[in-house]
């Protein structure tokens, strides 16, 4: 979906861009090993790509489980950091959920201190802080 902005959100199989914006901002930015960040299941996910003026500034992962869809992986490079990104990544992530045939609800692992980014979002936070790739964690979910 293009907007006047110069911003736009679409579904890819770049799978490769998406990992190059995740290496930039969990590997090198935030310090991720590569073993916690490459996973395994890019090719069984559903990537979301954010571009500005035609160029990828950001990305969300999409995997099904069940009635359920996992929101991950979601990143903003810093020079489009601001703009509003983030929260256009998370709804076009449960627009295209809301898509998917017996998908109900959204899940995400969210970095504890952006959980009130979410909550704006309609996320609830669930059950304790946990660590994940060094980082502290809440699971937070939400009905579509």
């Amino acid at each position: 979906m293009t907007r006047t902005d110069g911003l736009a959100i679409v579904v890819t199989r770049d799978i490769g861009t998406c990992q190059r914006l995740r290496r930039i901002v969990f590997i090198e930015e935030q310090g991720v090993s590569e073993a916690d960040e490459v996973d395994g299941l890019d090719d069984a996910a559903i990537h979301l790509l954010a571009m500005r003026d035609d160029v990828p500034v950001g990305t969300a992962r999409l995997l099904l489980k069940g009635s359920t869809g996992k929101i991950g992986r979601v990143c903003v490079l810093p020079e489009a950091r601001g703009l509003g990104l983030g929260a256009r990544l998370i709804e076009a992530a449960l627009d295209e959920l809301r898509r998917q045939p017996g998908i109900s609800g959204a899940y995400l692992g969210s970095q504890s201190h952006a959980t009130g980014f979410y909550e704006k979002l309609g996320f609830v936070v669930e059950g304790e802080e946990f660590m994940d790739a060094g980082i502290p964690h809440r699971h937070m979910r939400r009905a579509l």
